[in-house]
């Protein structure tokens, strides 16, 4: 198996310069594409609500990922609390606006991340990281020197500065993210993020450029690479094959992608149609037609495995 980019960059002394440089985008704050400039070193707060130190909800193996990531050990997950983009209808609502968790130095992250490897994860999965890409670059040599070895998977919204993604070069071996909102109203309404789609193409073929598609070893277990989520939104099938298209085109029709047919209306979704209802089997329906359609054909197997038994196939 290839070993992980992060231990070369550790090896060779590159790491500690990119999170030198990382830390600088802290005061002020250039992490993410919000571009609030408070100072984080300092401790002051701006849209994340996270200031020097990164805050953890949870850490556990997790079952119910991506068929890649789970493999036989389950993907282990670091749930990071508040969030970049905060989605109106987030079904982490109580995490990424409510601040559960408990405030995490480096060495509590480096100790999170190798307890998780020790219990058989086939990699450490950073849940909605876009804030906190510092903090978890200032754990690494740590965990390192605690025995890390296991790929990293960068699983976040989509709302990634490229600036900051560079920095993380050589670091990530898995990028994950989603991908929400086409049109820019439906950003500005549900993430008060009107830039989203703009910056989410950019993040993507960022990510693309640097782990390129997903690689898997002989037991079906991601090593490297990009995996993309869409979740299909109730009312919004027009966004999704503008989505679908653009990952076929622009990035690579045989990106893995997971078209996800679980959203429900959280938060203060309720308040918004259409989205206040759940998804109809009819719209994803004609959400994996679009995939198909578009010429993606490495969807996540859970979808395929709906599909069939639908069709009374399977």
């Amino acid at each position: 198996m290839t070993q992980a980019g992060y231990l070369t960059l550790h090896k060779h002394g590159k790491l500690a310069e990119r999170i030198a440089e990382a830390q600088e985008r802290l005061s002020p704050c250039r992490v993410c594409p919000r571009r609030c400039k408070v100072d984080r070193l300092s401790d002051e707060k701006g849209i994340c609500q996270t200031g020097a130190k990164a805050v953890v909800s949870s850490y556990a193996p997790h079952f119910g990922e991506e068929s890649p990531l789970v493999g036989s050990g389950g993907s282990g997950t670091i749930f990071f609390t508040h969030c970049n983009l905060l989605c109106l209808f987030c079904q982490n609502y109580e995490i990424s606006h409510l601040g559960q968790g408990l405030e995490t130095d480096a060495g509590q992250l480096a100790s999170m991340m190798v307890s998780l490897q020790r219990q058989g994860c086939h990699n450490i999965n950073f849940v909605t990281p876009s804030h906190v890409v510092p903090q978890i670059m200032a754990a690494l040599p740590k965990a390192i020197e605690k025995g890390l070895t296991v790929p990293l998977v960068y699983n976040s919204s989509g709302y990634d500065s490229p600036e900051t993604l560079k920095l993380l070069e050589g670091i990530i071996d898995i990028y994950m993210p989603d991908f929400k909102f086409w049109n820019s109203e439906s950003a500005k309404r549900y993430a008060k993020a009107p830039d989203y789609p703009e910056v989410a193409q950019k993040a993507i073929l960022e990510m693309h450029r640097q782990v390129g598609d997903l690689v898997m070893d002989d037991e079906g277990v991601a090593v490297k690479g990009l995996l993309v989520r869409h979740l299909v939104m109730p009312g919004g099938l027009e966004e999704t094959g503008e989505v679908l298209r653009f990952l076929a085109q622009e990035v690579s029709v045989d990106t893995y992608v997971n078209v996800m047919d679980q959203y429900r209306p959280c938060g203060k979704a309720y308040q918004c149609p259409p989205i206040d209802r759940r998804l109809s089997s009819t719209e994803y329906q004609e959400a994996l037609k679009m995939a198909k359609d578009a010429g993606l054909h490495r969807l996540d197997e859970r979808d395929w495995v709906k599909i069939l038994k639908r069709l009374g196939i399977r």
